[in-house]
């Protein structure tokens, strides 16, 4: 497996291996003993999917006090996947990192607990799956304006397909401290 470790802390990209033949292909797409290698030691306890079309914007998401890891992969099209460091006290806090993740590239991204996470469908449609480390939790859920001017994320979409709830988020200035995970917890 190819791991690419970024320069934001705990935020790291998978290549997992795969074998491939005339018939189709095989990987694993999650091991815990390899992964926990990698430095992936949380336990999963819940997997999402979502289904969108080409320009929906999901995000930016994060829970508080019950932060998630996230493990992400696409299993058909192609998205932009973003993650911000929202983590109060970390030296890349309000920094983020978009991925390119595609069915036919196979990459995986695990964001750590303490990241608001968002994606944007580049293909006509997207199948997008993600393993959380916390189950979801409706009452502790909150979000980033998805084009927060001090983030500054470089959304290939100008004018997404977003949900009433997303168009409502706070930007990151205006979140109240308490309603942040703390760097290091």
């Amino acid at each position: 497996m190819e791991i690419v470790k970024t320069e934001i802390s705990g935020l790291i990209v998978l290549k997992p291996d795969v074998f491939g033949d005339t018939r189709g292909f095989f990987m694993e797409s999650y091991n815990q003993e390899r992964y926990a290698e990698y430095g992936i030691t949380e336990t999963f306890v819940q997997d999402n999917m979502s289904r969108s079309t080409k320009g929906v914007l999901r995000g930016l998401h994060y829970q508080i006090p019950y932060t998630q890891g996230k493990l992400v992969y696409v299993m058909e099209g192609e998205v932009l996947d973003v993650a911000v460091d929202i983590r109060k006290g970390s030296p890349t806090f309000g920094q983020w990192k978009g991925f390119t993740l595609t069915a036919e590239n196979k990459k995986q991204l695990y964001i750590p607990p303490g990241f608001a996470h968002g994606f944007e469908v580049l293909s006509d449609s997207a199948l997008f799956c993600y393993k959380c480390t916390e189950f979801y939790h409706p009452e502790c859920d909150k979000g980033i304006l998805w084009n927060d001017p001090t983030i500054a994320i470089e959304w290939q979409t100008k004018e997404p397909s977003l949900s009433e709830k997303d168009k409502r988020h706070s930007l990151l200035k205006d979140v109240p401290e308490e309603d942040l995970p703390r760097f290091g917890e």
